[in-house]
This record gives C-alpha cells, structure tokens and sequence, in this order.
C-alpha cells in the first residue's frame, strides 16, 4: 500500500463525484453504459492505489472493461476525412509508445498490449462516433495521454512530474466524456423541441 492508507479514498474521490452528478443531476438521460464505464474505473482506481503492484493486473482489467462499456456507449461510427487524419496520428503514438515498453513488459506482455488495443479503440470511438462532439474528443484523448504516460513511466524511462500529468490528463478525460455525454443529450432536446415548434 502507500505511504498513507486512505490515499485511495482521496484518488477516487473525482470519479465518485462524477458518477453522482451523471445519476443525479440528469437521471435517465446518461447512458447506463457509460456510467457503468465510470464505476469500473473506479474500481480500477482503488485497485491500483490500494494493492500498487499487487494489484495492477487487476486494477488494468477493471480498466479494460470500463473502456468495453464506454465503446459500447458511443454507439455507432461515422467515418470522417478530418478525424481520420487524426486517427492516424492517435495510432502512430500508441504504436511507438508499444514498441518502446515492449521490451520490459515480461509476462504482462499481453494484458498490456491488449489495454493498449482497447484503448486506441475507445480513442477511435470517440473521434468516430455519430455523437461525437469536442467533449468527447478531449475526454479520449486526454485518456491516452494520460495511460501512455503511465506505460512509458512504468516500463520505459521515468518521466519527471510523472504523477501529477497522469492524474490531471486522466481527471481531465473522465470529466470531459462526462461532458461530452451531457452535450449529446443537450443537442438531442434542442432538437426535438425545434421539430415541435
């Protein structure tokens, strides 16, 4: 564990928050899916903070699934010439960021790599998604910003304010898909109500 055993309480504190505010502030008009998202990055954020290196198999897989249920909560794909060119750029970083950790990863090779996959893909999802807005843009983003500097951390070269840029990019991401979930629905009843009219 860390230095101080409620550390995992103040980590998981922002996530938690969010999670409220999505079932409170607007029930019924966030995705289930996506919340669900929410409450296993939650989990994935105790696990690590919590059991540390014990836990990262672990607390990687409740990652793994919260990207699953964030993929499946951006619906279907609209491929698009400007957000392709950014797809590509996204796919270039994750696959040299791949090829610099490979080397260290041992036997997490493949959990890693397979985080990595589902990772890109949840990025995809949110520059591809019919419902896609600059929200959901920075939120996945900002996710591989954020997990990438982990990977290179962890099993690479440390990197100087390490903790600091991973939990500000992934703070960042979470709040801002949750954004982009509140955009979607804002566009949707502005919608309507001018097709009423």
């Amino acid at each position: 564990m860390t230095s101080y055993s409620m550390s995992w309480l103040i980590k998981i504190l922002p996530v938690a928050t969010l999670i409220i505010v999505a079932i409170k502030i607007q029930p019924c008009k966030i995705s289930k899916l996506f919340i669900t998202g929410l409450i296993f990055s939650l989990i994935g954020d105790f696990i690590l903070d919590y059991y540390q290196t014990q836990g990262f198999i672990f607390g990687l897989a409740a990652f793994f699934i919260a990207h699953l249920f964030y993929i499946f909560s951006l619906g279907k794909w609209s491929i698009s010439s400007k957000m392709t060119i950014v797809s590509l750029l996204v796919i270039t970083y994750g696959s040299i960021v791949c090829y610099l950790i490979y080397p260290q990863l041992a036997n997490l090779k493949i959990p890693v790599l397979a985080y990595m996959l589902i990772l890109l893909v949840m990025c995809l999802s949110c520059l591809f998604s019919v419902r896609t807005n600059v929200w959901l843009l920075l939120g996945g983003l900002s996710f591989v910003v954020s997990d990438s500097i982990i990977g290179l951390n962890k099993f690479y070269s440390e990197i100087p304010l390490s903790g600091t840029l991973i939990m500000s990019s992934y703070y960042l991401a979470q709040y801002s898909l949750l954004r982009g979930f509140f955009k979607i629905f804002e566009t949707t009843n502005t919608s309507q109500k001018k097709g009423i009219i």
